[in-house]
């Protein structure tokens, strides 16, 4: 198990990420690829999730499913990174190799939420 730190940490990231969606919608619209509905939506709902999901990881009893429901967060929007690096406007203007490095990165973050299944 990771410290107490990371997890905060963690929860944190995922909390404030949910809020920007909310801030910033622009900035997570141009990310959502063509062929998935309703990018509004879907910007709500993963940034409502993104908050609920931070905040349940802080409560010890509610943990593992919040561990479970960040996992499940970061395969579903595995595609908006793939369109990041295939589409540059999507991709902000960032060097391909960034945009590249975030896909396994991915793992990197799922990794860290499996720390706190039990």
């Amino acid at each position: 198990m990771t410290s107490p730190w990371h997890l905060y940490l963690m929860a944190m990231l995922y909390i404030l990420a949910g809020i920007n969606h909310f801030r910033k919608p622009g900035m997570y619209l141009k990310i959502i690829p063509p062929a998935f509905k309703n990018p509004k939506l879907i910007n709500i709902l993963s940034g409502a999730a993104e908050i609920i999901l931070g905040i349940l990881l802080i409560l010890p009893f509610t943990r593992s499913f919040a561990a479970w429901g960040i996992i499940a967060l970061l395969i579903a929007v595995f595609p908006a990174n793939v369109y990041m690096l295939q589409n540059k406007k999507a991709g902000f203007g960032l060097p391909r190799w960034i945009l590249f490095v975030r896909l396994p990165l991915q793992l990197v973050l799922i990794y860290w939420a499996y720390q706190y299944i039990y």
